[in-house]
This record gives structure tokens, sequence and C-alpha cells, in this order.
């Protein structure tokens, strides 16, 4: 039997702080969330989210990637910020469309892209 995707999941310090991070700043559904463990969809992708007491595997630049395409990136960065989130270095203007790099609330890296 071949292997098939389950989930992501990230490490963080407050489980449903961050599941609300997700819920209110990507549109993410979440399935189920408790203190310890959250469990949010957006389409087919499954994302995870784990409480982590410590901060070994929080720290900046150790972490994983999640990349998504956003309709309008300049409002998807400001409600991003406004739950807590910090943005990377500037959203840069590419010819196949716009690319920002975000940090969530426990410092895993979010990209943007906002097809031209």
């Amino acid at each position: 039997m071949a292997a098939s995707f389950r989930w992501i999941l990230q490490l963080h310090k407050d489980v449903p702080k961050a599941a609300r991070f997700y819920a209110e700043g990507l549109d993410f559904t979440v399935d189920v969330c408790t203190l310890r463990w959250a469990e949010l969809r957006s389409g087919s992708l499954k994302l995870a989210l784990l409480h982590s007491p410590n901060d070994h595997g929080l720290q900046k630049g150790y972490s994983s990637l999640l990349s998504f395409t956003v309709t309008d990136i300049n409002t998807t960065v400001t409600k991003l910020m406004s739950l807590g989130a910090e943005l990377d270095g500037p959203v840069k203007h590419e010819i196949h469309g716009k690319v920002a790099a975000m940090r969530c609330i426990d410092g895993h890296v979010l990209g943007l892209y906002e097809p031209a």
C-alpha cells in the first residue's frame, strides 16, 4: 500500500489562538479545536495544530512553510497583521503577480501569491 498524505502539522504555543488566526485570516474551516489540538481545512488541504509547551520547535527560521494563492494580497496582509502576523520583507511585484512572505503568530512562514 502506498503512503497517502494526511495533513501538515504545526507546533503552536496557543492552539485556539492559532486556529482563529487561520480561520479569520485565511478562511480555513475549523473541524476540531481544543487547548492541545486543532484540525483545520481549506479545500483538500488539512492543517493540524499541536500545543508545544516550549519554544524548541517554534524558533524563527526552523518552520514549515505554507503557501497560499489569494485574490487580494494587500487586504490579506492587512488582515493577517491585525491578527498578529509580521510581514517578512516587502510585498514584491513580480511579472507573474504579487508575492509576500509573512510569519504567523508563532513564527511559521506563510507565502502569499496574488496572480497577475
